[in-house]
């Protein structure tokens, strides 16, 4: 149902640092001035995050101003001290009795081996991919998709490139709920029709099925070097100009995970860190959670596989684009 241009609902922006040579990059998102109601949900073994705790419902926080979707793995979340100067200049942020406190939470995905892993993503990155902040962002291998592959079970250099997808749609309430999927996962990326679209490769190119291969034992999980294949993530930015509570998020967020895993296999495994984020305006009229929810699962699905159909090479590392 994404029949939409690629663009954020009304107030919401979205840029990228990108480096292509050094195969990372980040991603932030702007919701409108006064902020967003968001919640975010976490599965898998391995996730690295920045102030989830207060998306929690229970957490006093009422809304957050920009949300960080960062390469670089742990040290990447430097990139939201950037994000938090820059929303300061803006005049953007929790107002308390010391001036303003721009909230920005986030998370990252592992690309330290896909390029050079001395560059990640810092302050003045995020900074950078606030400055380029556009409704209709750039899609594809850019910011912190830059890096990301999937299918990763023999290593990347048998892995796929992914990237940065998009999916949206208008709701039956008039609202719209659009879905950035940032793709680093260890497993293969699910079409359509239940074959695999991008995923780990057999020695002639082909799709040999992670889930196949570990259940049968055809193949063993390799022993490589650290952090590959245990490092991989799919972060998925769910954003709506709807009025949602910070509850309605939590459940849209949680609800997303069912279409991350109609796209993935294997999904939420002991060495991915899947995250979802839901960010409500509030700006368009209230929507049924349900509706919600069911919604972005569908988009969260389109939004992964887009990544793949968007991807091109980066630091060796084959699109499905090349395989046609």
């Amino acid at each position: 149902m994404s029949a939409d241009a690629p663009a954020l609902p009304d107030g919401f922006t979205a840029g990228h640092w990108s480096d292509t040579e050094a195969a990372t990059g980040c991603t932030v998102v702007l919701p409108p001035r006064d902020g967003a109601v968001a919640s975010a949900d976490v599965r898998g073994g391995g996730p690295g995050t920045r102030e989830l705790d207060l998306l929690d419902p229970l957490a006093n926080a009422a809304r957050v101003h920009g949300l960080l979707l960062t390469g670089g793995s742990a040290f990447g979340l430097a990139a939201a001290d950037g994000v938090v100067r820059w929303l300061e200049r803006e005049g953007r942020g929790y107002g308390t009795p010391g001036g303003l406190v721009p909230l920005v939470p986030g998370a990252v995905v592992y690309d330290l081996l896909s390029g050079d892993p001395r560059r990640r993503p810092g302050p003045a990155e995020g900074e950078a991919a606030c400055d380029a902040a556009a409704n209709a962002p750039a899609l594809g291998s850019v910011g912190a998709g830059t890096g990301a592959a999937v299918g990763k079970l023999r290593g990347r250099e048998f892995a796929v490139k992914s990237g940065i997808g998009f999916a949206a749609q208008h709701l039956p309430q008039g609202a719209k709920l659009a879905v950035l999927a940032v793709v680093n996962a260890f497993g293969d990326v699910i079409a359509e029709d239940g074959t695999i679209l991008a995923g780990t490769r057999g020695d002639d190119g082909s799709f040999i099925g992670t889930t196949t291969q570990l259940r049968t034992r055809l193949i063993e999980p390799p022993r490589y070097r650290k952090g590959e294949p245990t490092e991989n993530t799919t972060l998925v930015c769910i954003a709506t100009d709807a009025e949602l509570s910070k509850t309605d998020c939590g459940i849209v967020a949680k609800m997303a995970h069912a279409g991350m895993s109609r796209a993935v296999d294997p999904v939420h495994s002991s060495v991915d860190g899947d995250v979802t984020f839901a960010l409500a305006g509030g700006t368009a009229p209230a929507v049924d959670p349900l509706i919600a929810g069911v919604s972005a699962a569908a988009l969260t699905a389109e939004a992964i596989r887009d990544a793949c159909r968007r991807a091109t090479t980066v630091a060796g590392i084959p699109a499905i684009s090349e395989f046609a």
